[in-house]
């Protein structure tokens, strides 16, 4: 039988947890959809806890037998230019460990970040979904609106879906 999920709030002490199972799970999920270059380069800056998303309040961790195997949270600050725009949230970091996917866990999150976000007067989520992701985001009820390039630093240019959803 396997342990039971529990759901809880990140805290900045989480950070070293979360990156170990964003570096566990992006490369794996990622390695089909996009070329090992890139790759090479932008998950050094993806797979890594953002001290400031932890500190937010707003970031759900799942855990089983006290390991953390999944992580997602939101932000009303658009990555990239930290504009807000008044009753939408952004999805930011979702993960859940190659062992533990296909078990609701990614939904699950999603549900603790949409009920946290509408308690706080959020009615849709956007995202920037990885080629690998979107048929996640799919399922939750996100619609694709543009192909984008994410800029990560100067010489990085990850291609994501832009998607949204009404909450």
């Amino acid at each position: 039988m396997p342990a039971p999920l529990t759901l809880r709030l990140a805290d900045p002490e989480d950070g070293a947890a979360i990156t170990a199972l964003l570096a566990a799970t992006y490369p794996v999920l990622m390695a089909a959809a996009y070329d090992t270059g890139i790759l090479s380069r932008a998950l050094p800056l993806m797979a890594r806890a953002n001290p400031a998303l932890l500190a937010s309040g707003s970031v759900h961790l799942a855990e089983a037998s006290d390991q953390i195997i999944g992580c997602g949270g939101w932000t009303p600050q658009r990555p990239g230019t930290g504009g807000v725009e008044p009753g939408l949230g952004h999805l930011r970091h979702f993960a859940v460990h190659p062992a533990s996917r296909g078990c609701g866990i990614g939904r699950a999150l999603f549900g603790a970040c949409r009920d946290q976000a509408r308690g706080r007067g959020v009615d849709a989520f956007e995202c920037y979904a990885s080629l690998a992701a979107e048929p996640f985001y799919r399922a939750l009820g996100f619609t694709p609106l543009a192909l984008r390039e994410i800029a990560m630093g100067d010489r990085i240019r990850f291609p994501a879906v832009w998607m949204r959803c009404r909450l």
